[in-house]
């Protein structure tokens, strides 16, 4: 499984969604969205243009954005 997340410096949800992963010993690649732009372009193509972070990206498919029950970011 290919496991990605767009994050921005800073951001409590982005945290959570890095924890949950690693104690579920899921690896995961983390882009910063915020300050690579390219990757920022990246994120809204995958995201249909949400700016929300996290987002999360599994097997190159968008999951959703934002973190928690509901999802906030």
């Amino acid at each position: 499984m290919s496991l990605v997340i767009y994050t921005k410096p800073g951001c409590p949800y982005c945290e959570r969604a890095r924890d949950y992963y690693a104690e579920n010993n899921v690896a995961f690649t983390e882009y910063d969205a915020q300050n690579d732009k390219t990757r920022q372009k990246e994120m809204l193509d995958y995201s249909g243009g949400d700016l929300v972070v996290p987002c999360i990206v599994e097997n190159g498919e968008y999951i959703q954005s934002g973190w928690g029950n509901p999802p906030r970011g």
